[in-house]
């Protein structure tokens, strides 16, 4: 029932603000009327028409909630709501969800807000299910959630103008990708993943590549997911510790998306004109075809890193690129490459896997010590605890073979 009404949130939100406007009560009525579903088709059963029936409790209760402010309107949203058979309901224009998505990522809202309202608006989830899934207080959501929706009282329910539309998707994209980022390698708290991130940024990804079909874009960014998540089931021990992708079980990832992903951005980057999503769908489908770590194409994972840094260069993509650089020409080259980088950038030389990533290069290097300091440095930086546990075992071990 829970993904029902995840799949039927957008679509009742989107037929409420188009048919009366105003973004911001609608989505408080729609929140309503999901939280009535949950409880009532619990003990009732899902109704025939259960888009209707959101459809008509939604409506209903946007009349209490705008009876004080707007009297003049009572009687016609009355008379269309409950007069009998509940009138013809609008359905859905087709880019009713492609305006929601790009009206959650409005340039007006910070990024924090942008992710919050995405997940309330088209995910359906709670201001208290948002607060657990980002780890933040409950109140911290429902001040961004309410100041976004403010913020966007004056904006109305249409698609942006043609000039507009592709940088409103770029910020979509980044959306969906931070959501999923966050779910796959939670920066902070207990947890390494969140499954229930990563699958709300997939479906979300996928709704957009259905609504977008011919753009490359969305269709990287989507395989980029496929290819990611495919990992999952191997990047954890039993008890819930880290395990590298080079040590990983491949025999237990998820071939189907492997395969689904593989065969999403071959087709794309033959199509449409090359992005940064579709390049790091490619990096992410060379390290899933390789039969074990020792097969992957690095000189091929390089090449495509030298094209990604060109385009969208930054701290992440620095560090993965060095390491591929250690693979390709070894850690000295490597070593010499991270210095500079970090020598003119503040912002990487602040990253916790920096040192991570220096610590490995100098094992690769066979200069234990200073690498088994680098890890240690690693473990103290980072706040999420699952990496904090392997970059500390990572420092014990090569600690206990130093004194053996």
């Amino acid at each position: 029932m829970d993904s029902l009404l995840r799949e039927l949130a957008p679509q009742v939100l989107g037929i409420l603000t188009r048919r009366y406007g105003d973004f911001a009560t609608c989505e408080d009525a729609v929140q309503e009327a999901l939280l009535a579903a949950a409880v009532q088709w619990q003990e009732s059963g899902v109704p025939d028409n259960p888009l209707g029936w959101l459809v008509t409790v939604a409506s209903r209760q946007r009349i209490a909630l705008w009876r004080s402010e707007v009297a003049r309107r009572r009687r016609e949203l009355t008379v269309a709501v409950l007069e009998p058979g509940g009138g013809a309901l609008p359905g859905p224009a087709a880019d009713d969800t492609l305006i929601l998505m790009v009206l959650c990522c409005h340039p007006d809202l910070t990024v924090s807000s942008q992710v919050a309202l995405t997940l309330r608006a088209l995910g359906g989830l709670s201001t208290a299910e948002i607060a657990r899934a980002l780890l933040v207080p409950e109140a911290t959501v429902g001040q961004r959630i309410s100041r976004a929706k403010h913020k966007l009282r004056p904006v109305r329910f249409e698609m942006p103008a043609a000039a507009e539309l592709p940088d409103r998707v770029v910020a979509v994209h980044r959306v969906l990708y931070l959501i999923y980022n966050e779910g796959y390698t939670a920066s902070s708290g207990p947890a390494l993943c969140r499954a229930d991130l990563t699958a709300e940024a997939i479906r979300l990804t996928r709704e957009l590549r259905r609504l977008l079909p011919g753009d490359g874009e969305t269709a990287g960014l989507l395989a980029l997911m496929l290819l990611t998540e495919a990992r999952w089931p191997a990047r954890t021990s039993s008890d819930g510790a880290l395990i590298p992708l080079a040590a990983q079980d491949r025999a237990r990832w998820d071939q189907a998306l492997i395969t689904e992903g593989v065969e999403l951005i071959t087709a794309t980057l033959a199509a449409a004109p090359v992005g940064p999503y579709q390049l790091q769908a490619a990096i992410a489908a060379v390290h899933d075809e390789a039969r074990i770590a020792a097969d992957t194409d690095w000189m091929q994972i390089l090449v495509l890193y030298d094209h990604l840094a060109l385009l969208v260069p930054g701290p992440m993509i620095t560090l993965s690129r060095v390491v591929a650089v250690a693979m390709v020409h070894g850690p000295r080259v490597a070593l010499a490459e991270l210095d500079a980088a970090a020598a003119g950038s503040p912002a990487l030389a602040g990253q916790h896997r920096l040192h991570a990533v220096r610590a490995h290069l100098l094992d690769m290097a066979g200069e234990a010590d200073a690498a088994r300091e680098c890890y240690r440095t690693a473990a103290r930086m980072t706040l999420s605890i699952p990496e904090r546990r392997y970059l500390e075992a990572q420092y014990l071990e090569m600690a206990r073979v130093a004194s053996s």
